[in-house]
């Protein structure tokens, strides 16, 4: 079995040093041996490890979550069950924060709709709800905003009331 160099190991790997120094200094990785030089010696295996982590990295697995994950793998009662149960809750979280985003997405949707893109800044119903106190999600009536589906007659063409 040859020893690999950290570079080496992050090459084959896909990633960078800094990253395998990193995973180190958080616990996912085992500090290598040193040869009599100080260079690292790193076992091939790390490079599975590596590509382990960085696999459920890309599926949305936090760091900690990879090192439960990495400590059911090489525990002798666990199940596959409990690895299930954990992606399991992974999806629901991804699924929460998808609703979030669509949640932004149609906010912002109702935000630029509402702008004809004309006028002066100081009459931009996008940066009136950014300045807002109900800016997460809702605006407040700006002086010139009459409706959520309109502006009055005299308003200029950017100044439009949104609610998402």
């Amino acid at each position: 079995m040859r020893a690999l160099t950290i570079g080496q190991v992050a090459r084959q790997a896909g990633v960078g040093v800094e990253t395998v120094r990193f995973y180190e200094r958080q616990g996912l990785l085992d500090a290598p041996p040193r040869r009599a030089s100080g260079y690292r010696q790193y076992a091939p295996e790390m490079v599975a490890r590596l590509q382990f982590i960085r696999r459920a990295k890309e599926l949305g697995f936090a760091l900690k979550e990879i090192g439960e994950l990495l400590s059911l793998r090489i525990a002798p009662d666990t199940t596959c069950g409990e690895v299930k149960a954990r992606a399991e809750a992974k999806m629901a979280d991804i699924d929460a924060k998808l609703r979030d985003l669509q949640r932004m997405k149609a906010a912002l949707a109702q935000l630029v709709d509402a702008c004809s893109g004309s006028g002066p800044t100081s009459q931009c119903p996008i940066l009136d709800a950014l300045e807002s106190h109900e800016a997460a999600g809702r605006t407040s009536p700006h002086p010139a905003h009459t409706a959520v589906t309109g502006a009055s007659a005299d308003a200029p063409p950017c100044a439009r009331e949104v609610t998402p």
